[in-house]
């Protein structure tokens, strides 16, 4: 087993129990790509066993911290069993679920959804994809499922130095390999293609934000519903699930727009209530506002402006001014959800960045909840990285 020793005082993140080491930090040693090292302070002292990503920042992804454990197929099982397990007792309303999420799963770099009878996996660090065979052999047997789909083309494996990779890993005997699938979530159906979706098919980290935006759709009696970055229309779904009349899905992918159109039509609302506006969102919230229009409701869900702490700055401007416009379009009384999904934007600093654009907007407004990925997408007390969704609910004054 090869070894690594870290810098004297580097060992505190480990001795912590948070799983990462960053290059800096290793005094020397290395391994060959998503091996398995042995990891030790300057003083010799046994840390944990990680797995070694020579190209990345991120240099060392634990493993365990316990020095009798052996990392082979037995330990991935135990760790899938494990998060399987934690499923389990989730009341998921839907049968899409997130199964393994990475380091809150103890498994560094994997991502695993569930879509009805389909699994689809992220294979995003050095670790994991040496480990891909077995772990896809653990995740057929411990679901009992005959199909997995590959979508490791996220961009963290290009800072791994790996590949993109996508296609079947498993399919059973007959299978004709449809990707094309149609999820229930909550009382209304989505569809979606794992080959060509985002992420690995859908943004299933919001699937309580939609229920609850669609309960307060519902209770403070909006009419007009205006979803920005709306990708396949599933807040405009929920917008529409609670009684809106007038609901406009905005996106600048047409392919996406076509999707949510059809949602529309598969829950069985009026086509009548529902646009579909290909477009910019910044122009479009600026063209909404010169022409005086106003609405009940808006949504803000943008991509992610932030990937890292690096980009913050410029990430926050672009937040506060979408924020900001979207504020000036409100009726008083109206509802605002918004959100960032950048891992580089901390929760009370997005809080910052929409009080800003509330007062460069001359508008408050009461908080009446906050947001967060939905259960099936862990964080840990250990590790606050996870903690990448956030959103608030505010009801314009």
């Amino acid at each position: 087993m090869k070894k690594i020793t870290l810098r004297p005082g580097k060992e505190r993140s480990l001795v912590k129990r948070h799983p990462w080491v960053f290059e800096s930090s290793v005094a020397r040693g290395g391994g060959d790509a998503g091996e398995t090292v042995r990891v030790e302070s300057a003083d010799g002292q046994f840390l944990a066993w990680a797995a070694f990503s020579p190209q990345s920042q991120i240099r060392l992804r634990a493993w365990s911290f316990d020095e009798a454990e052996r990392i082979d197929a037995a330990f991935f099982q135990r760790r899938i069993a494990q998060a399987l397990a934690f499923r389990a007792r989730l009341p998921v309303a839907s049968n899409a679920v997130r199964l393994i999420h990475g380091e809150a799963d103890g498994l560094p770099g994997l991502i695993v959804d569930r879509y009805v009878d389909t699994l689809v996996a992220q294979f995003t660090s050095a670790g994991v994809e040496r480990w891909k065979p077995v772990i896809a052999d653990a995740l057929i047997a411990a679901t009992g499922l005959t199909r997995l789909y590959e979508r490791s083309d996220a961009q963290a494996r290009e800072w791994e130095g790996l590949p993109v990779k996508t296609g079947w890993l498993r399919q059973g005997a007959n299978d004709a390999g449809e990707t094309a699938l149609t999820i229930q979530e909550h009382d209304w159906q989505l569809t979606l293609d794992v080959a060509e979706g985002h992420k690995t098919g859908y943004y299933l980290d919001q699937r309580d934000s939609r229920k609850r935006f669609a309960d307060a759709v519902r209770h403070y009696g909006c009419q007009t519903v205006l979803n920005c970055f709306s990708y396949t229309g599933g807040f405009s779904v929920a917008a529409l699930a609670g009684g809106a009349q007038r609901v406009i899905s905005v996106d600048s992918s047409a392919p996406a727009l076509a999707r949510a159109q059809a949602h529309v039509a598969l829950n069985g609302f009026d086509a009548a209530r529902h646009e579909a506006w290909d477009a910019d969102v910044n122009a479009t919230l600026r063209r909404c506002l010169a022409e005086g229009q106003r609405f009940d409701a808006i949504v803000l869900d943008p991509p992610k402006f932030a990937p890292t702490a690096a980009h913050a700055e410029r990430a926050a401007r672009a937040y506060k001014d979408i924020n900001r416009l979207a504020f000036m379009l409100l009726n008083d009384g109206g509802l605002l959800y918004t959100f960032s999904c950048s891992g580089g934007i901390a929760p009370d600093l997005f809080h910052k960045i929409v009080a800003g654009a509330g007062l460069d907007a001359g508008v408050d407004g009461y908080i009446i909840e906050r947001l967060c990925a939905a259960a099936d997408h862990p964080q840990t007390v250990r590790f606050p990285e996870g903690d990448y969704l956030k959103g608030l609910g505010i009801l314009k004054r």
